[in-house]
């Protein structure tokens, strides 16, 4: 038994060394020189960058503005409405300043966070707001949040109670065994390719 436990854990620490180094080498920045392309590589600057992901730990995001998301449930708006298409499509799109602006060109217009908005609007950038969640790109998972939303899946399920938060948060944690036990609950498709393609 302590046998097995040692080789289990040298083979553990092996496999990280490699993954670790294999991940750290340098591909000329991604750029074959001999064939003048560019080259699909998981590489990572640094060491921490390549434990990290294999580990998977994320930076926590800073927003640029302290969005409230428990007032704006409060007031009734849905997900879907500053989240545009994500009931269409695979990607639950970040909000633009246009889709803000909608109503805070007239609406709470003496509130920091609503001048910050409008100071990007006028600027004519857009609000550089940072993902909360997400896959690192080894994982090779495809998310796709329309099939999720017609299944009926509430975005609190994989999003946490944002009616209770104000700045979004990592509130669950997001990984296959997490996504594999509520497909089996819901008794949808558990084969690679649902998620891996």
């Amino acid at each position: 038994m302590l046998y097995n436990r040692a080789g289990l854990l040298a083979f553990s620490l092996a496999s990280l060394a490699t993954f670790v180094l294999c991940s750290c080498q340098r591909a000329g920045s991604g750029y074959d020189r001999s064939t003048q392309r560019e080259l699909f590589t998981p590489e990572h600057s640094t060491i921490v960058d390549a434990v990290n992901e294999f580990l998977g730990r994320r930076a926590i995001p800073i927003q640029p503005i302290a969005f409230p998301h428990n007032k704006h449930i409060a007031n009734g708006i849905a997900c879907t409405t500053c989240h545009v298409g994500v009931n269409q499509g695979p990607i639950a799109g970040l909000p633009n300043d246009k889709v803000c602006m909608r109503c805070h060109e007239f609406l709470m217009t003496d509130r920091p966070g609503v001048q910050q908005l409008t100071s990007y609007f006028n600027s004519g950038l857009d609000v550089p707001w940072q993902r909360v969640y997400g896959f690192s790109p080894s994982a090779h998972v495809k998310f796709n949040h329309a099939p999720h939303i017609r299944a009926g899946v509430d975005c609190s399920r994989c999003h946490g109670d944002l009616s209770g938060m104000t700045v979004a948060v990592r509130a669950v944690e997001i990984n296959m065994g997490f996504c594999i036990q509520c497909h089996r609950r819901q008794q949808a498709s558990t084969d690679c390719i649902t998620c891996h393609f």
